[in-house]
């Protein structure tokens, strides 16, 4: 494993020469631009609000914040959880034609969607500022270490998935479904307590659950995340990458002949 590490660190341009270009491409020919960076997660914001502010009230004070803190990193996640899982595939041409360490694909699909959700909370920063919202500074020093915690757990995922759909297409699709049900048993659009306590275990077996929790704490209740919920978090990520780092590493031998 720490030759495989050190070979994609002596592969870092190559990786950042494909975040650049997934940055830059993503929009591309559309009107606005790079201004979806912004207008996707506050679009999504005001739909959500509507139905559960409107419609069907959560009876939370500050939905819009409650619901915000949370569903931005959870964008990114499934979209890592989603997208990650063909971006093997998706370089095919590139993975049969030249030599390099395969996950540099997962890394820079991954962290290509971590750069995009660091644009995004400067949106979360200006809603919290412009509401008036109170914003605990020491709290604030834990955001980083939850940040990297996702991508790590969004980096095993990615990794895990990717090397499954290269030999199992269907896959890609089958995550589509997954990412939507993952999403109402993960509590981004409500507080955990107010889930049945008869079925609560399987909330605390999620691993992003401890994560959205954690974004909660620190940006909408302005406190610091307990230390459990942390720690379950960065076990839980480790945990995960290093499965889906070993299953890659098992499954990558033969991506030529199955692609």
């Amino acid at each position: 494993m720490f030759n495989r590490l050190k070979e994609l660190y002596l592969y870092r341009e190559m990786i950042f020469s494909l975040v650049k270009r997934d940055l830059k491409g993503r929009y591309k020919g559309s009107a606005l631009g790079f201004l979806w960076t912004f207008l996707n997660p506050l679009l999504q914001l005001a739909v959500y609000t509507m139905v559960f502010s409107v419609i069907m009230r959560a009876g939370i004070k500050d939905y819009y914040l409650f619901l915000f803190v949370a569903l931005v990193p959870w964008i990114f996640f499934s979209t890592s959880l989603s997208g990650g899982a063909s971006c093997i595939w998706a370089q095919q041409d590139m993975v049969k034609k030249i030599y390099f360490p395969r996950e540099v694909l997962p890394v820079s699909y991954v962290t290509s969607q971590f750069v995009n959700m660091l644009l995004s909370f400067i949106v979360i920063f200006g809603v919290l500022i412009f509401s008036g919202h109170a914003i605990n500074l020491i709290a604030i020093l834990y955001l980083p270490i939850i940040m990297v915690v996702e991508f790590v757990l969004a980096l095993g995922v990615a990794m895990l998935t990717s090397a499954i759909t290269v030999y199992f297409r269907d896959m890609e699709y089958i995550l589509g479904i997954v990412a939507m049900a993952w999403q109402f048993l993960t509590p981004v659009m409500y507080a955990i307590d107010m889930a049945p306590e008869k079925v609560r275990f399987i909330f605390h077996l999620n691993p992003m659950t401890p994560v959205i929790e954690a974004y909660r704490d620190i940006l909408y209740y302005g406190r610091v995340p307990e230390l459990n919920t942390l720690f379950s978090a960065v076990i839980i990520g480790v945990m995960v990458l290093v499965t889906g780092w070993f299953t890659f590493h098992r499954l990558q031998k033969h991506f030529v002949e199955e692609l």
